[in-house]
């Protein structure tokens, strides 16, 4: 069984990762059309991308059910709206519209990329956005079972 250590692991390197090419991708914004022509840009924007939708979906999929089921609170037939829903009414989660939204912003970067450009950029700085946000709920989550992030 994968514990919440072992999630908290994986998720440590994924942060981790995401924090080295942060500035680099700051630094090219705003992003426009032609940074998709520039191979460095690219490298890092996918870098970012990869990383941003490994822990979007770790939480959503493996620290949300790990979370509650140390508190007792996770049966196996909940949906994820149920956990999410669960999560918010513990005050682990501010709200669990804003985590939906996350996950269709996962799917807009790995669906659409690179198809619409405008689309990507637009979705891209969101997720510079939402990275800090969902950083800031895993240290929630793990400071309520008494572990620590990094």
């Amino acid at each position: 069984m994968i514990t919440i250590k072992n999630i908290r692991d994986e998720l440590n390197i994924h942060f981790k990762r995401v924090d080295m090419i942060l500035p680099e991708i700051k630094s090219y914004m705003p992003f426009s059309n032609e940074d998709f022509e520039d191979i460095e840009k690219i490298k890092a924007i996918d870098s970012f991308i990869y990383r941003f939708t490994k822990i979007q979906d770790k939480i959503g999929d493996k620290l949300f059910p790990a979370i509650l089921r140390e508190l007792q609170e996770y049966k196996s037939s909940m949906a994820l709206i149920d956990v999410l829903h669960k999560l918010e009414k513990l005050e682990l989660l501010s709200s669990s519209d804003d985590w939906i939204d996350y996950r269709k912003l996962r799917n807009t970067l790995t669906h659409e990329y690179p198809n619409n450009s405008d689309e990507i950029i637009e979705a891209i700085n969101l997720a510079i956005e939402v990275y800090e946000q969902m950083k800031n709920i895993y240290s929630v989550m793990l400071n309520r079972v008494n572990l620590t992030t990094f």
